[in-house]
């Protein structure tokens, strides 16, 4: 069995979803810090261009987006389950939609000027103008677009409120009663917020979320230790990867096993990976590539959020 390496960084708000991952499954696991603003030579030599945060690798296998490294966790480790049984729709398509239109939100809210003059206030100038450079480049060319401060601001009360309404009325702890993937999901974009003191009132002025938050966070984030970038792809250098899933399944549009295909996000973070794609799945696609450094690699992509074409 091959260790878990999470490639991420401290302020990553999807890298905190994975890493209360972890830690809901209390597994171990192995940290690799990545740069916040690109260039990342060391993740893109192991996923081939694809560079939002975090990364999971297992062995010569690269899992890309937590939604698809939630379920790759779960096949790691069945219980606790993040998937619970009967609630496994309810809970994914609330998961989506906290990690499309809540982090949408969350993001308008972080990024406005008075929050961002106390995240940065402690950081040199041109790392700031870096920052905002590469995260210009990030949100072009995708469907994603920044929602206007103005809106995210007049809309925040009715998404927590309806958050409020959901956690008194379901039942337990939680929002379906049980720890399940949308907790996770809905708690990074609150926790981002949580950062400063500029945003945190926007989630601590609303007792039961702030309540359900603290506990959600209360799972910790496992057992980890440091691993450096070198070692991680030599790791994957010399690892064979996984065996391929056993699923029945025709693609929609055609596409083939042996195929030269380019895969890439379709909201932000475009940039598209090249290979050969080996598995087309209801819920996963997975690319052959070779890289100098990292050897033949397996990349892991949702079908959900991603697009496919022929190269």
């Amino acid at each position: 069995m091959h260790e878990l390496i999470l490639h991420h960084y401290p302020t990553s708000p999807f890298a905190e979803k994975a890493r209360l991952l972890l830690g809901f499954k209390q597994l171990s696991w192995r940290s690799v810090m990545i740069p916040p603003v690109m260039p990342k030579p060391d993740l893109t030599a192991l996923t081939g261009g694809y560079r939002k945060t975090p990364v999971l690798q297992i062995g010569a296998d690269i899992y890309c987006d937590t939604a698809l490294i939630a379920r790759r966790l779960e096949a790691e480790k069945a219980t606790p389950a993040l998937f619970p049984e009967g609630q496994g729709f309810n809970v994914a398509t609330l998961a989506q939609w906290a990690d499309a239109v809540l982090f949408q939100h969350a993001v308008s809210l972080v990024f406005a000027p008075e929050s961002m003059a106390v995240r940065f206030a402690k950081v040199p100038p041109e790392f700031a103008k870096a920052f905002a450079a590469d995260r210009a480049a990030l949100f072009s060319g995708g469907t994603a677009s920044r929602l206007p401060l103005e809106q995210a601001r007049h809309q925040w009360p009715a998404l927590m409120g309806r958050l409020q309404q959901q956690l008194q009325q379901g039942g337990g702890d939680f929002l379906f009663g049980q720890p399940s993937i949308a907790d996770f999901a809905v708690a990074h974009p609150l926790w981002f917020l949580r950062a400063t003191p500029i945003t945190a009132p926007l989630v601590d002025d609303y007792p039961e979320v702030a309540a359900w938050l603290a506990r959600v966070l209360g799972f910790g984030h496992g057992s980890l230790s440091e691993m450096s970038g070198e070692e991680a792809i030599a790791v994957a250098r010399e690892a064979t990867p996984a065996a391929l899933p056993d699923e029945d399944f025709i693609d929609a549009n055609g596409f083939q096993p042996g195929q030269a295909v380019r895969i890439a996000a379709v909201d932000y973070g475009v940039d598209p990976v090249e290979g050969e794609l080996l598995f087309s799945g209801r819920e996963e696609l997975i690319l052959r590539r070779e890289d100098e450094r990292a050897g033949i690699v397996h990349v892991h992509f949702p079908r959900l959020g991603f697009r496919i074409e022929a190269c």
